[in-house]
């Protein structure tokens, strides 16, 4: 079983930056991706990011294209979602996730491990 841990969200004003930690509790997922995802109040959950297992290939959704930046570090079993000028309409609870295969896919259904959240509010 693999459970993971968020870190890092907080309050910041529109435009400013927040850097979001998924740490894993074990090192392998089987060589498997990570994603993140977002639910606002009254929303559905919606895809963020994810990145494959060597970070070779990452997939972002297109309101954050351009703004946020995932990556990983194996030898720490940790992601992390770097989030750059930041906008009212990207406060949410974020999620992390990890699946066992490879796909970094953008369906919150492929992803077999799910964190608790961590929540994250700009201010306008």
């Amino acid at each position: 079983q693999v459970q993971l841990v968020e870190s890092g969200g907080g309050l910041v004003q529109a435009g400013g930056s927040l850097r979001l930690s998924c740490a894993a509790s074990r090192r392998t997922f089987g060589g498997g991706a990570m994603g993140w995802f977002r639910q606002a109040p009254g929303k559905e959950r919606e895809f963020v990011a994810a990145i494959t297992w060597s970070g070779g290939s990452t997939n972002y959704a297109d309101s954050v294209k351009g703004r946020f930046t995932i990556s990983r570090d194996n030898a720490k079993n940790t992601v992390y979602l770097q989030m750059n000028s930041l906008k009212p309409e990207d406060t949410a609870v974020y999620y992390c996730a990890a699946r066992n295969s490879n796909n970094n896919s953008a369906r919150a259904t492929s992803y077999d491990y799910w964190g608790q959240g961590t929540q994250v509010t700009v201010s306008s």
